[in-house]
């Protein structure tokens, strides 16, 4: 395999035509190839730029099948570029199935950074950034969507998830009856003119929008769960091991719940483990 073969995840603006790298201008003028959402959006970008590249069509409906004809492409040496609409491939855009193909093949893959939505939200918001967590889009799947919430319910971290304009409303609404009265920032047309960050509690947000007609995509940043006192003694009237089984029922790894149980009870990781290695 030709070593000059490789794959670029190319972060693109996410508004401002402005917000991109001299890095991925570079390696979008040097590939061979333009893998991208929609060439429409991204011959806009390179036209800016006066950047000649042969674009190609790379969505939801034929990652599968690009990603396999990219990488016979990539071990021949041609370079190939990953972009999306806005932002980075893969969080929330095609790309994933990508990097994945490119691990199986020893395929060299480089990451261009940039722009990104979810973070951009997330300093602007207010809320703590120390400790997030990204949804991206909630399922429209009724009993799907029940169960992401019930996920989302008890976390602690910031949470943050994209909304297209026409679903924002009924998600507020979602929000509410499912997470209970939060503090919450949404930011709206990230980088551009009409950037709008509204911030307040969720019965603000759900008046707010009811009051104009919601327009651009949405980022919706949500504080997490603040634990009460009966929750925090509820931890100290089981004992360890059924703490542990409480994770591991949940499918998280034996690693990760020895971390949230030191959390739950505001004790060392270490003693966590010594006690359940004794058993």
């Amino acid at each position: 395999m030709d070593e000059q073969g490789r794959c670029y995840l190319v972060a693109t603006p996410i508004g401002n035509l402005e917000d991109i790298t001299y890095r991925a201008i570079r390696i979008l003028q040097e590939v061979d190839i333009v893998a991208c959402e929609d060439t429409r959006n991204t011959v806009k970008l390179l036209n800016h730029y006066d950047i000649k590249a042969k674009l190609m069509s790379f969505h939801q409906h034929n990652e599968q099948m690009r990603s396999d004809y990219f990488c016979e492409l990539i071990k021949e040496g041609k370079k190939i570029a990953i972009v999306s609409d806005a932002g980075m491939p893969g969080i929330s855009d095609p790309g994933t199935t990508m990097v994945q193909k490119c691990i199986q093949n020893e395929i060299i893959v480089e990451v261009i950074p940039g722009p990104s939505a979810a973070i951009s939200a997330l300093v602007i918001s207010g809320l703590d950034t120390s400790d997030f967590y990204f949804a991206g889009f909630l399922s429209m799947n009724k009993k799907r969507r029940k169960e992401q919430f019930e996920g989302l319910r008890f976390l602690e971290s910031t949470i943050i998830l994209y909304e297209a304009p026409h679903k924002i409303r009924n998600t507020l609404l979602d929000i509410k009856e499912n997470l209970g009265e939060k503090n919450i920032a949404i930011a709206r047309e990230m980088t551009k003119i009409h950037e709008e960050i509204f911030r307040g509690s969720i019965s603000r947000a759900i008046d707010h929008f009811q009051q104009k007609n919601p327009r651009g995509e949405f980022v919706i940043v949500i504080e997490g769960h603040k634990k009460t006192i009966s929750e925090e003694l509820e931890w100290e009237n089981i004992s360890i091991e059924e703490h542990l089984a409480y994770y591991l029922n949940q499918n998280i790894e034996r690693k990760e719940t020895v971390k949230l149980i030191a959390k739950d009870r505001g004790v060392p990781k270490r003693e966590i483990y010594e006690q359940i290695m004794k058993k």
